[in-house]
């Protein structure tokens, strides 16, 4: 089990889900609230060659940059089951490209309160860093991306159509989710 690399040894209950992890966590979770992270937001700088992309035709997936705030969602983790589910999200975030950072950061829940929750932060180190990208050239990954986890497109619209679902609008996530589906 890998430590934040903010130095805590604590055991947060709460993961912060900004994409896939929102619609698609990957385990069974005692409870989901809508949550903000103040100081980052969600942007798609991040070359994706295993989950929807390949290293010759990459795709484009999210990631947090410093600034701003994002709103999402948060999952409990749970506790019979705690260390089988640290693993699995070490694995989906970090093992297949390493280009995500584990770290623990305070967010705010819909109910009140703040809460110390693991939040995975784009390496801006990484080869796989895309950095902000102009929408054309975005629009070019998403259009054509395909990965293990299926399409780049449909990742983009899963994620512009929960945030809808939360009362969040995104116009850059929902311009470029309507260019990709234009040829």
């Amino acid at each position: 089990m890998s430590t934040p690399d903010d130095g805590t040894e604590t055991r947060p209950r709460w993961v912060f889900g900004y994409g896939s992890l929102m619609w698609n966590p990957g385990f069974a979770t005692p409870e989901t609230r809508a949550a903000r992270l103040q100081g980052w937001h969600r942007a798609f700088c991040i070359y994706s060659e295993h989950y929807r992309g390949t290293p010759q035709q990459p795709g484009l997936i999210l990631g947090l940059l410093p600034g701003g705030a994002c709103r999402g969602l948060a999952h409990r983790l749970p506790d019979e089951d705690y260390d089988t589910v640290r693993r699995y999200l070490i694995h989906r975030e970090i093992d297949n490209d390493g280009v995500y950072r584990e770290t623990v950061r305070p967010i705010h829940l819909d109910d009140g309160r703040a809460v110390p929750s693991l939040v995975y932060l784009a390496d801006r180190q990484h080869r796989q860093f895309a950095g902000k990208l102009p929408l054309e050239t975005a629009v070019g990954l998403v259009r054509h991306g395909r990965g293990a986890t299926g399409s780049n497109l449909d990742y983009v619209e899963n994620t512009v159509r929960h945030l809808v679902e939360l009362g969040l609008r995104d116009r850059a996530l929902e311009e470029l989710a309507r260019r990709a589906a234009t040829p």
